[in-house]
């Protein structure tokens, strides 16, 4: 209600809007914002599928912090086409193969996005598994990677930082390629990944279309310290609410997933309307729509890829056909599994390279020479 007072025009909305996005900066660890340095991406590795590639990459988001992950393409190569950025969240596992972007379900949504026609990249989160870790324990030992130290490592505000830093160096990499096409961004994750996908929609214009899946929440606290955007002393009495952050993305398309057994339960009837509010501000309230899983549970399954599919082909001109059985329904079985082995960027075979920085305060410094 008293978010609503605030503002009640497309002009006061605006004016808040550029409020915000400098809050957030500024919560997040991004202001003054960095000089943008040379990425050195490396890609290779490539795997023909049924319809699509997979490559590993990795490129320096800061000089000697590498962001690894796996490039999704079209075989089609004689035109441009929309990108997807694959942020996964905190979804875990006992082993290697089951953390992060090596998950099952983030493979499958990555290679039907790609089959659809999309070039996906789906990148590794700040200390949550996968190579990056060795980047701030340099004893982490890639097959073994030890839980209880990943969330040591990523219980900092560092790791806020660097997940939307590196998320909008993304964006920079993808439009490096020449089959990208650079008018055509979205961006889609779940838990902690929705909170990237908000969070990146509301600071760069780049993005076009942004599917945050159950993570939208007026009233859940409770967050991983990668995803406080912290309050500045002198605003005490602003109010920063993850409703409203997803709002700013308006008036693009936005998809909003939610379920009936997390901190989403309350979005078709609280969340949901107070973004419409926001839409309508600009005639655009058509454009931001809600799948919502009153029995569905905190995860980014099959029930909610499905009107995320069809959400993109809708606003990126997406070849939904691709992926559908002769009786419409959406069919997955084209889109290999792959070992976390195939996936990573570096190995115990394959180290970072001599300038790769080791350790929190390093990364911290490095990027602190950079914020001028």
């Amino acid at each position: 209600k008293k978010l609503r007072s605030m503002y009640s025009n497309k002009d006061e909305w605006e004016l808040r809007k550029k409020e915000l996005r400098t809050e957030i900066l500024k919560g997040v660890g991004l202001f003054p914002f960095p000089v943008k340095t040379p990425m050195n991406a490396v890609i290779n590795s490539k795997r023909v599928y049924n319809g699509y590639s997979v490559e590993n990459v990795y490129f320096e988001s800061i000089p000697g912090y590498y962001v690894c992950g796996n490039l999704y393409r079209p075989l089609d190569e004689s035109k441009k086409h929309p990108a997807v950025l694959c942020p996964h969240g905190h979804f875990q596992g006992d082993t290697l193969g089951a953390w992060g972007r090596f998950r099952p379900d983030q493979q499958k949504r990555c290679a039907t996005f790609a089959r659809m026609g999309a070039v996906v990249f789906s990148y590794g989160m700040f200390a949550w598994g996968g190579e990056p870790i060795w980047q701030l324990d340099s004893t982490a030992i890639i097959e073994k990677t030890d839980s209880a130290m990943i969330r040591r490592c990523h219980n900092d505000p560092l790791a806020l930082t660097m997940q939307t830093w590196n998320s909008i160096r993304v964006l920079d990499f993808l439009e490096t390629l020449p089959d990208v096409d650079n008018t055509k961004f979205a961006v889609t994750g779940a838990s902690g990944g929705g909170t990237q996908t908000f969070l990146l929609s509301a600071i760069d214009d780049r993005i076009s279309v942004s599917i945050p899946v159950v993570m939208v929440s007026a009233h859940f606290k409770d967050l991983c310290v990668c995803e406080k955007v912290r309050p500045v002393d002198k605003n005490s009495d602003q109010i920063l609410n993850m409703a409203e952050f997803a709002a700013m993305v308006a008036p693009k398309p936005m998809l909003i997933v939610s379920d009936g057994s997390d901190w989403t339960k309350n979005t078709p009837k609280v969340e949901l309307p107070f973004i419409k509010r926001t839409y309508a501000f600009y005639n655009a309230e058509n454009n931001v729509e809600n799948a919502h899983f009153p029995d569905g549970v905190h995860n980014y399954g099959f029930e909610k890829r499905i009107p995320v599919y069809s959400f993109l082909a809708k606003h990126l001109g997406l070849n939904l056909s691709a992926v559908t059985d002769s009786k419409g329904a959406i069919d997955e079985s084209k889109s290999i599994l792959e070992k976390a082995e195939t996936m990573l960027a570096f190995s115990s075979k394959n180290h970072f390279p001599a300038n790769a920085l080791i350790g929190k305060d390093a990364i911290e410094n490095e990027l602190k020479t950079l914020q001028k």
